[in-house]
Formats: structure tokens, sequence, C-alpha cells
């Protein structure tokens, strides 16, 4: 299940965000300070163009989604409690993307939504294919300081 995020998950969702699997796959790798992510939380839940959503498991918190509705087309990013879930973790991934691309073509209403991987990530490279996306182009990004192959992936409604 994906509800609204709420202040009371805030510090929760940056213990999920800090852990060194869940930034060893972001764009953003450095450990997340707590003033940092309360500045990106306040922004983030405040702006109408973007949604913040936890996605529980079993009435649980499991992980976030986030969606930005302002750019063309509108992006998706997520990350899971990779130390809570344990072995559970793949069907957990898949379960959260079903219900994210379910929000995204239902409740927001979207005809289109793209993200990034880093190239290597194969695995979420592969779950995303499995939910309709498709690579539409490769590019260098700066990761902290060091140029990685993102994969800009897209799918319609």
């Amino acid at each position: 299940m994906l509800r609204t995020a709420v202040d009371a998950d805030r510090d929760t969702v940056l213990a999920w965000r800090n852990h060194p699997e869940v930034r060893r796959v972001s764009l953003t790798t450095h450990v997340i300070a707590a003033p940092e992510h309360a500045a990106w939380w306040r922004a983030a839940t405040a702006d109408p163009g973007r949604r913040v959503l936890v996605y529980e498991q079993d009435g649980t918190p499991a992980g976030v989604v986030a969606f930005d509705l302002r750019p063309d087309p509108p992006t998706w990013s997520f990350f899971l409690d990779v130390a809570g879930l344990g072995g559970a973790l793949l069907p957990a991934w898949l379960r959260l993307e079903d219900e994210a691309v379910r929000y995204a073509f239902g409740e927001l209403g979207l005809d289109r939504l793209g993200g990034e991987t880093l190239a290597w990530n194969t695995a979420v490279l592969a779950l995303h294919r499995r939910f309709g996306f498709r690579e539409t182009r490769r590019y260098e990004r700066l990761v902290d300081g060091t140029a990685q192959t993102v994969v800009w992936t897209e799918r319609g409604k």
C-alpha cells in the first residue's frame, strides 16, 4: 500500500536513505545529515508539484516513493528499508513498483513517467523493464564527483 508521507515519517525515511546499500545505488551517495534531509522534506512535502509516499508492507512502513510532476515527463524515484526487509527485499521491490506505477497512471493521471538509474544497477533496470519501462537514452552524470553512466527509462500509460 502507498500512503501520503507525514512528518512523523521524516526520520525513518532518512535512516532508510542513509543505509549504505541505498546510498551506493543513488545519484547522491554521501551520508545525508539531518538538517539537509529536513530541508528537502519540507520542500518536497509542501510542493504541490511533488508527492512523497510511504510504501507499507503488511501495515509496516517499508519504503518511499517520490514523484516530481514538474518535469516533462514527470519523474519518480524510490528506495526501500533494506535493513528491515532483509530476505523480503525482492518481493517488496516488485510490490512497490507495481503500486507506484498504478498510482502514477491512476491517482496522478499521468500519461508518461521517467526516471534515472545508474547503468551498472542491472537489477533495478530489469525490474523497470518488467513493468514496461524502456531505455530511451544513456548519458554521463557526475555522482559525487565521479562520472557515471545513467540510464533514462520511461513508459507511457
